[in-house]
């Protein structure tokens, strides 16, 4: 298993890891902010993040790997390379998550959730929804980075290969300095 120092190291050579005031997908603010799609642009990091969610989870035998839109696709398609599965995703329409684009999840599936980052785990909340609207069965829940270091518990099969304790705030709750800093929305939910 990679080491979490090695992929912080990672992120920062690929400038994946950003400093200033950001509002996250879930709402929240941050100074911090893990772009995914800058490291998993390359082969090499994508095929090792994505071999170690899938080593991890090759056991339980997963049907199909499922990631809402955008930031989770690109890690859950190197999972279903790795375990040899189909890979779909979810997407929001009119601002609920649906499967789409003729994606199926079948009646008493092995569902398997791969996401890039979870602040809140509110996207994958929506799409463990949607996998129990399918009558099929979530078996675990594979992330890159967790920023709220384990304390958002989703599955009893939760996995992420980075667990940190990253600050983020509510809109009422910013402190000054980072209050100073113009917002940046780099999620995914704020793209038109």
């Amino acid at each position: 298993m990679i080491e979490k120092n090695k992929i912080i190291d990672i992120f920062k050579h690929s400038k994946a890891l950003l400093n200033g005031h950001f509002v996250l997908t879930s709402g929240r603010h941050s100074d911090q902010y893990f772009q995914c799609a800058r490291v998993l642009q390359y082969p090499r990091y994508l095929k090792l993040f994505g071999q170690s969610i899938a080593e991890k989870f090759r056991p339980l035998k997963p049907d199909v790997i499922i990631s809402p839109a955008i930031g989770g696709i690109v890690l859950s398609t190197q999972v279903g390379l790795e375990l040899g599965t189909r890979s779909i995703f979810s997407e929001r329409k009119n601002g609920e998550m649906v499967i789409r684009r003729g994606f199926k999840i079948k009646s008493n599936e092995n569902v398997l959730i791969v996401e890039d980052v979870i602040t809140t785990g509110g996207s994958v909340k929506e799409v463990m929804d949607l996998v129990t609207y399918h009558r099929a069965n979530v078996i675990g829940i594979g992330i890159l980075v967790d920023r709220s270091n384990q304390k958002v518990k989703l599955h009893k099969n939760q996995f992420s290969l980075v667990n940190l304790d990253v600050k983020s705030y509510n809109e009422d709750e910013i402190p000054e300095i980072l209050a100073k800093i113009p917002i940046k929305k780099p999620g995914s939910r704020y793209l038109k």
